[in-house]
C-alpha cells in the first residue's frame, strides 16, 4: 500500500470521512472545521486544556526530547554550552540562530553593557513606589512594565533596527533592575553598573558591592553564576514564554510583553520550585530523618519537591551541570548541611521503585536553589535570577514569533458551557 501522509477520520454521526494532512508530526487544528453535522454548523473543534497536546507555533530555537532527557539550543546540546560557552556567546546563538564570530561577540556583549544603565526616574520609582518589604519579583513586574513608558520607540515592533535596539536594552537592564529589587528589600542604596565586569560579576557588583571603591567578585561564584543563566535561557514553549509570545503577538512593546513573561514565572507553580525545595531541605533537617520523610511523601503527606518534570520523564540534563558546579561553590564555602540532605534524598529516591516507576528524576531547581543559597542570595530573588537567564530565550521566542508571517494575534476559541437567552428579572423580583 501507498504510505500517504495523512490522517482519515470517519465521522459516526454522519458517515462522513475526512482525509487531513500531516505535516511535520501534526494536524492543523483548523483542518478539523471541515467536519460538521450540517452546513451551519461551526464545525469541530479540539479541546486542550493547559496545551498538553497543542502546538501553537513553529520554533527553529530549543529542542526538548523530554523522554531521553535531551535539551538543546539551536541544534547545540546543553552539555556542550555550559562546558565550552558562556551565557553571553549563548545569548547570541538563542537570538541570532548562530554563533557570533570574535568581533561579533565582543560588539554584542559591549552593546549589552552599554545598556545597563537605567533612567534615574526608573529607579526613584523603584525606591519610592514599593513597600520596603515588596517580594522582589513583584518590584521586577512592575518596573519593567515602566520601561515601556521610557521608550516608546519600541512600539516600532516591525522595524527591524528597533528590535534590535530594545533586544539590548532588555539584556542589559534586567540584570540592573534584579539588582536593585535585591537592594530595595534591604533598605541599601542601589550601586551603578560597572562596564569592566562581566555580565555575572556586574550583577554580583550591583547586589553586593558596600563602600569598596572597585568590586571584585568571586570567580567561582561569577562562573556559576553564568553558567545557572545559562541553563535557565530557554526551555522551549513553557507558561511564561507562552506568555511573551501571546502579548507580545498583539505587538505591543516588548518590555510590556517581558513584563508579562516575568509575571506568569512569578508563579509558584513555574518559576519558584527551587525556593520549595530549599523549604523541603530545612524542613527535613538531617540525613538521617530522609527516610521518614520519604514515607511522608509516599503516604501523600508531604511533597519531594524538585523532583519531575512536565515534560522530562527522565533525569534533567540541566540537574546534572548544576549538581557538579554546587560541589565547585561549596568547595569555596562552609560545608552545608542541605546539601549532604539533597545528596543523599537524591541517592535514596533514585534507588526506589515507587519513585523510578514514577519517572521522578532531580529537575533544574533541585540544586539550583543550594548554589544560590550559598552565595547568598536570598530565596525572594531565586525566581529573579531564573527571570534574567530567561530574558535572552523570551527574547528569541519573541523575535520568532514577530517576524513569523502565519502568527496573528493569539485567541483561543473556548466550549461555551452556559446558558443561552435567558430572560431578565427585575431586581425586586428576585428571590
Amino acid at each position: 500500500m501507498e504510505r500517504k501522509d495523512t490522517l482519515t477520520i470517519t465521522d459516526n454521526r454522519t458517515g462522513k470521512q475526512y482525509e487531513i494532512p500531516i505535516e511535520k508530526g501534526a494536524i492543523r487544528a483548523k483542518e478539523l472545521r471541515q467536519i460538521k453535522m450540517h452546513d451551519d454548523d461551526f464545525g469541530l473543534l479540539s479541546y486542550d486544556p493547559a496545551f498538553m497536546n497543542t502546538a501553537a507555533c513553529e520554533s527553529a530555537i530549543t529542542y526538548i526530547d523530554g523522554e531521553k532527557g535531551i535539551l538543546q539550543y539551536r541544534g547545540y546540546p546543553i552539555e556542550v554550552l555550559a562546558e565550552k560557552s558562556n551565557f553571553m556567546e549563548t545569548s547570541y546563538l538563542l537570538i541570532n540562530g548562530v554563533f557570533p564570530t570574535e568581533r561579533q561577540l565582543k560588539k554584542w556583549t559591549q552593546n549589552i553593557t552599554l545598556h545597563t544603565m537605567i533612567h534615574e526616574k526608573i529607579k526613584k520609582f523603584m525606591d519610592g513606589g514599593f513597600l520596603y518589604d515588596a517580594h522582589p519579583m513583584g518590584i521586577l513586574v512592575g518596573s519593567l512594565a515602566g520601561l515601556s513608558t521610557f521608550y516608546p520607540d519600541a512600539k516600532k515592533v516591525d522595524d527591524p533596527d528597533s528590535r534590535t535596539i530594545q533586544v539590548y536594552r532588555m539584556l542589559g537592564k534586567i540584570i540592573t533592575i534584579s539588582a536593585y529589587t535585591y537592594r530595595h528589600s534591604k533598605g541599601l542604596f542601589f550601586v551603578y553598573p560597572d562596564n569592566d565586569l562581566s555580565y555575572s560579576g556586574n550583577f554580583l557588583n550591583m547586589m553586593f558591592k558596600m563602600t569598596e571603591p572597585k568590586y571584585k567578585p568571586n570567580p567561582v561564584f561569577e562562573k556559576a553564576l553564568d553558567l545557572l543563566f545559562l541553563l535557565h535561557a530557554d526551555h522551549e514553549q513553557n507558561c511564561s514564554t507562552s506568555a511573551m509570545r501571546g502579548v507580545g503577538s498583539s505587538r505591543v512593546d516588548p518590555f510590556s510583553a517581558l513584563a508579562a513573561a516575568t509575571a506568569a514565572l512569578y508563579g509558584p507553580l513555574h518559576g519558584g520550585a527551587n525556593e520549595a525545595v530549599i523549604k523541603m531541605l530545612k524542613e527535613i533537617g538531617s540525613v538521617d530523618k530522609i527516610p521518614d520523610y520519604i514515607k511522608k511523601v509516599k503516604a501523600g503527606e508531604s511533597k519531594l519537591m524538585g523532583f519531575g518534570h512536565r515534560i522530562y520523564k527522565n533525569y534533567d540534563p540541566r540537574a546534572k551541570i548544576i549538581k557538579k558546579m554546587a560541589h565547585q561553590v561549596f568547595a569555596v564555602t562552609k560545608k552545608s548541611t542541605l546539601l549532604d540532605i539533597a545528596l543523599e534524598l537524591e541517592r535514596i529516591a533514585l534507588q526506589d521503585d515507587y519513585f523510578m516507576s514514577r519517572k521522578l528524576y532531580p529537575n533544574v531547581d533541585f540544586y539550583s536553589g543550594l548554589i544560590y543559597r550559598a552565595m547568598k542570595i536570598p530565596q525572594s530573588m531565586f525566581t529573579v535570577l531564573f527571570a534574567i537567564g530567561r530574558t535572552a530565550g523570551w527574547v528569541a521566542q519573541w523575535l520568532e514569533m514577530i517576524t513569523d508571517k502565519e502568527q496573528k494575534i493569539a485567541r483561543p476559541r473556548q466550549l461555551y458551557t452556559g446558558q443561552l437567552n435567558q430572560v431578565y428579572v427585575p431586581i425586586e423580583k428576585r428571590f
